[in-house]
């Protein structure tokens, strides 16, 4: 019970990443929010949980939404009356050269994966200020470290994350805020999948293969991976870790195959 009666907020959480935290989450004991554009997936999820036995609640909102996001807040404070771990997980992928990326393409990857870790975090702030603690996970990428072929929209957003992280680590500090930032290698989700379907169209197969290459672990990750870094950031395990980049890339960063 590592999150024993926690009231925890993970946004794009009816899939993916996001779904898997949550159903980790809850099995340690926390109060989970499902949010998610999908009211499908995010109240399956929620359902899965309390399936399980765990406490789960769903609420839509659009993370780029001033006005949902802080009605989703206001909901959450009312009802629970705290929110003790937000992770900004939502987010979008961006596939092409800078030259072939349409304006509105670049423009909803941006808006989706900063601004949807910007509003989330504006509205939840205040209330970890004044409760004195609080731990808030936000969604990078270890694209944020290195190059790589057609990504330039999706690398801008996860490089403005870290960056992000590591300043709202200064600013709320003396609050007793933990800000750390998770940097995902390539893991088999929904996401990766619908970037290999735009990316590699039939080829799919030999895009999986090279995928694999570009980790030592032979393998790509899974949901399941990221899930327990998520949780061990959202837990007391983690107090000492501040403003801190977390990888769980399968050695994509710091390895090479010789």
């Amino acid at each position: 019970m590592r999150l024993k009666d926690k009231v925890t907020l993970i946004t794009g959480s009816g899939s993916g990443i996001g779904k898997s935290s949550a159903i980790r989450f809850a099995e340690e004991g926390a109060i989970v929010i499902i949010n998610d554009l999908n009211e499908e997936h995010g109240k399956a999820t929620a359902v899965e949980i309390e399936s399980a036995g765990g406490r789960a609640h769903f609420i839509r909102a659009d993370v780029t939404k001033a006005d949902q996001v802080q009605a989703m807040v206001a909901e959450i404070i009312e009802r629970f009356g705290r929110i003790d771990v937000l992770f900004n997980n939502a987010g979008v992928s961006g596939v092409g050269r800078l030259h072939e990326i349409e304006e509105e393409a670049w423009d909803r990857v941006i808006n989706i994966n900063i601004k949807g870790v910007f509003l989330p975090s504006k509205y939840v702030l205040p209330h970890m200020m004044e409760a004195k603690s609080g731990s808030i996970i936000n969604m990078s990428s270890c694209i944020a470290e290195i190059g790589l072929a057609q990504r330039g929209s999706y690398a801008t957003t996860k490089g403005a994350v870290l960056s992000l992280t590591k300043s709202m680590q200064v600013d709320y500090a003396p609050y007793n805020i933990r800000v750390n930032a998770l940097l995902p290698g390539t893991i088999l989700t929904p996401f990766v999948e619908d970037y290999l379907k735009k990316s590699y169209g039939d080829n799919q197969e030999a895009a999986y293969a090279s995928l694999k290459t570009r980790q030592l672990s032979g393998d790509l990750g899974r949901p399941e991976d990221v899930a327990q870094a998520a949780l061990f950031l959202a837990s007391d395990e983690s107090k000492f870790m501040m403003g801190s980049p977390l990888y769980i890339d399968g050695g994509v960063v710091f390895g090479k195959n010789a």
